[in-house]
């Protein structure tokens, strides 16, 4: 079987994915894929009180954030986009698909990516240490990364990160009141837990996407909460704080959701999410 700087692991068993997955990432080391940086976010924030409106969203609170990094040039990726649909369904789990640019060249041009998600996993790799990028590739939690098109170890990994006393410790809630989503940030829970960024990210629930040429031609692949836009709130301090955004900040075209989350570290070293919470805007 041929093999590219995609991940084509669904034949091979774990151990062999991890050493192609290493290959992989020395031959990025390479490119000059690892020049990009993020964009600046414009945005406007206004303090509130901290007893802001109840939660508009009363669904369970999530016990995990799945990031999956994805690309309409990449052939090994519809399985992961689908099984990212899947999780999608499950109200305990926050699922993100953040399409990527840097397969481009292909043939295709990604359609929905952003070279500030492309930024994103490099960021991520950067992290953790292991220059690992590829795709499909998922981060769970903002601490474990996968293939993302095998489901048992995607499940594997919110266990794992599950039991850390940082991940997903902070209560986060959202309501939506006269054109404006009010974003609360509750105290940590616990001595581990004291700072972190917030950040809100405008979904698209469902795209479907007719792709004519690249790897991918003659199919039409549904993406599933699609990231179309970001931007950084503000800056938690382990306190209960509040902010206010106007909605028009956020709103774009085929956008039907947002998704909250507060991260250790930075833009450029992102850490453990820390907590999250996603509301609809229908």
């Amino acid at each position: 079987m041929r093999f590219s700087l995609h991940s084509r692991a669904s034949n091979v068993d774990a151990m062999s994915a991890s050493n192609l997955i290493s290959r992989w990432s020395a031959a990025f080391r390479s490119r000059a894929l690892w020049s990009g940086a993020f964009g600046v976010c414009a945005i406007i924030v206004v303090n509130c009180p901290a007893h802001a409106d109840p939660l508009a969203d009363s669904r369970t609170d999530p016990r995990a954030v799945i990031e999956l990094f994805t690309s309409q040039g990449c052939s090994s990726c519809p399985p992961a986009d689908k099984i990212l649909g899947e999780l999608s369904n499950d109200p305990t789990i926050i699922a993100m698909s953040w399409p990527i640019d840097y397969w481009d060249y292909l043939g295709w041009k990604d359609t929905l990516a952003d070279s500030r998600f492309s930024a994103r996993q490099r960021a991520y790799s950067r992290a953790r240490g292991d220059r690992e990028v590829y795709t499909p590739q998922v981060v769970v939690n903002g601490s474990a990364h996968v293939i993302g098109s095998d489901r048992a170890r995607i499940e594997s990994a919110i266990d794992e990160t599950a039991r850390s006393d940082r991940v997903m410790r902070v209560p986060v809630t959202l309501s939506l009141t006269d054109h404006q989503i009010k974003v609360s940030v509750a105290a940590g829970k616990t001595p581990a837990v004291l700072h972190g960024e917030v950040w809100i990210c405008s979904i698209a629930r469902s795209v479907p996407i007719a792709i004519s040429r690249g790897e991918n031609r003659g199919l039409e692949i549904t993406y599933h909460n699609v990231v179309r836009h970001l931007l950084k709130v503000g800056d938690w301090n382990g306190g209960s704080e509040s902010w206010t955004v106007p909605l028009e900040n956020v709103a774009r075209e085929g956008v039907d959701g947002v998704v909250v989350y507060v991260q250790d570290g930075g833009r450029d070293q992102p850490g453990p999410m820390l907590g999250a919470r996603y509301t609809s805007l229908h």
